[in-house]
C-alpha cells in the first residue's frame, strides 16, 4: 500500500525533515510502501517495537541492504541467529556496561579536555566540528585500536561510509564514495588485525578477533571487518552527532541554564535529545511473511525500515513529542525512548555512547556556561537514516 502523498516524497525531502512526513503517516499510514527509497517505513512505537522483537516474522538478514552492500557481509547489523551471537560475543569484551565504566572516564574526559582547551579566546566555534566530533571519533579511535588515526581522517571515514549506509536509492555517485572510503579502512585495518589474530592486545579489534573463543582460535579478518566498519559509522555517528542536537534542543527549551545550574541533569537530558533527534534514525529488516501490521499486509520479502526516530515521536507515547523537554518522563515503561533500537540488535555501544555523551557535555557545561548560540547560522539538521546538525555555531564566551 502506498498512500497518494507519499508517492510525491522524495530522498530530498526525508533528508531535509522527515519528522512532519512521519506524523502524517502516523495518523493517515502509519505503515506503508515509500517509493523514493523502495522500502516500507513502519511509524509507531508499538508497531517499530514489533518488528524489531518479532523475529518469527521479520529478520536483520537479507544481503542486500545498503549497509551490507557497503561493508560487506557478515554484518551485525543484518544476521540474526547464531552468527549475530557470535558477532555480538566479539564486542562484549569492551562495551559491557560494567567494562565501559572502568574505562571510560579515563578516556573521553581528556579528550574533551583537550578540545575544550583548543576552543579558548575564540570569538565563534562550530561545536560540531570543532568539538562534538572530534571527541566522538577518537574517543572510538582509540578504544577500537585506532588512536593513531588523526581526528580529520576519521571524521572522512564517517562521512564516507555514511554516504553507502545511507544509499537506499542505489545512488552509483553514493556507492563510490563509500566504496573508496572502505578500501582505505581494509588497507590500514586489515594489516593491523592480521597482527592482531598472533599478538592480542585489549583493543576492540582484538577482542573482535578473540573474545569468547573457546576453542582459543581467532576468527577470520573477513567474518568481523564488516562488523567493525559498522561499530566506525555508529560509534563515531551516535554520541558526537547526538550532542549537538541536545545543545540545540535545551537552547530550544530555555534550558541551558538548568544544566549550568545542575549538572546532574545532563544524564536526562543525554536521553531527551536522543529521543527529540535520534542519531540514528531505522532499524532495518525484511518480512519472512505476509504480515499484518498498522491495518495493512507487509508482503513476504519487502523491505522494512522500522523507524526508531518516528517511534520516539509517537504522539500516543511521547506527549507533545516535537518539543524537547529537559523534565520529561522517559522512564515509562510505554515510553522507553528507541535511539539505541529494540530486542537482540538493541545497540551494543549503549553504555559507551551515553557516557562519552554526558562526559563532553559536562566539560562544555563546566568551561562555558554562558555559551550562546549564533541567531544568525543557526543549526540545520539533516538527513533521515542518520540526522544530525551538519553545524553548530556558537559564541562561547558570550
Amino acid at each position: 500500500m502506498t498512500s497518494d502523498f507519499l508517492a510525491d516524497v522524495t530522498v530530498e525531502d526525508l533528508d531535509r525533515d522527515p519528522y512532519p512526513i512521519y506524523a502524517r503517516m502516523r495518523q493517515e499510514a502509519p505503515v506503508a510502501y515509500v517509493p523514493c527509497v523502495d522500502t516500507w517505513f513502519v511509524t509507531t512505537h508499538a508497531d517499530v517495537s514489533t518488528v524489531a522483537e518479532d523475529t518469527a516474522s521479520f529478520t536483520a538478514e537479507n544481503g542486500t541492504s545498503p549497509a551490507e552492500m557497503s561493508f560487506g557481509t557478515p554484518a551485525i547489523i543484518a544476521v540474526d541467529g547464531p552468527v549475530h551471537h557470535e558477532l555480538r560475543r566479539s564486542f562484549d569484551g569492551k562495551f559491557r556496561p560494567r567494562e565501559v565504566d572502568g574505562y571510560i572516564e579515563n578516556l573521553v574526559r581528556p579528550l574533551a579536555e583537550t578540545a575544550i582547551e583548543s576552543l579558548y579566546g575564540r570569538d565563534d566555534v562550530d561545536l560540531m566540528a570543532e568539538y562534538f566530533e572530534p571527541i566522538s571519533v577518537l574517543s572510538l579511535g582509540q578504544v577500537l585500536g585506532l588512536g593513531d588515526i588523526d581526528a580529520d581522517t576519521l571524521r572522512h571515514w564517517f562521512k564516507g561510509m555514511n554516504a553507502g549506509a545511507t544509499n537506499f536509492e542505489r545512488d552509483p555517485a553514493k556507492q563510490a564514495i563509500s566504496d573508496a572510503v572502505c578500501a582505505e579502512i581494509d588497507a590500514i585495518v586489515i594489516p593491523r588485525m592480521d597482527m592482531l589474530r598472533n599478538n592480542p592486545d585489549n583493543s576492540t579489534m582484538s577482542h573482535m578477533l578473540h573474545s569468547g573463543r573457546e576453542d582459543g582460535d581467532p576468527r577470520e579478518i573477513e567474518f568481523v571487518l564488516p562488523s567493525l566498519k559498522v561499530a566506525i559509522l555508529g560509534g563515531m555517528q551516535e554520541p558526537g552527532h547526538g550532542c549537538g542536537s541536545v545543545v540545540v534542543g535545551l537552547f530550544q527549551a530555555d534550558q541551558w541554564q538548568d544544566v549550568v545550574a545542575d549538572p546532574s541533569l545532563i544524564g536526562r537530558a543525554v536521553d531527551e535529545g536522543m529521543r527529540w533527534v535520534a542519531p540514528i534514525g531505522t532499524q532495518f529488516r525484511v518480512a519472512r511473511v505476509d504480515v499484518e501490521l498498522g491495518g495493512v499486509t507487509v508482503p513476504a520479502g519487502a523491505p522494512v525500515s522500522a523507524l526508531l526516530s518516528s517511534a520516539n515521536r509517537d504522539e500516543d507515547v511521547f506527549p507533545d513529542p516535537d518539543r524537547f523537554d529537559l523534565y520529561r518522563d522517559l522512564n515509562r515503561v510505554r515510553g522507553s525512548q528507541a535511539a539505541f533500537g529494540f530486542g537482540k540488535h538493541f545497540c551494543s555501544g549503549h553504555a559507551f555512547a551515553r557516557h562519552q555523551m554526558r562526559i563532553a557535555l559536562e566539560v562544555l557545561v563546566g568551561r562555558y556556561p554562558n555559551l550562546r548560540l549564533d541567531p544568525t547560522r543557526p543549526a540545520d539538521f539533516k538527513g533521515w537514516e542518520f540526522r544530525a546538525p551538519t553545524s553548530l555555531w556558537a559564541f562561547p564566551n558570550s
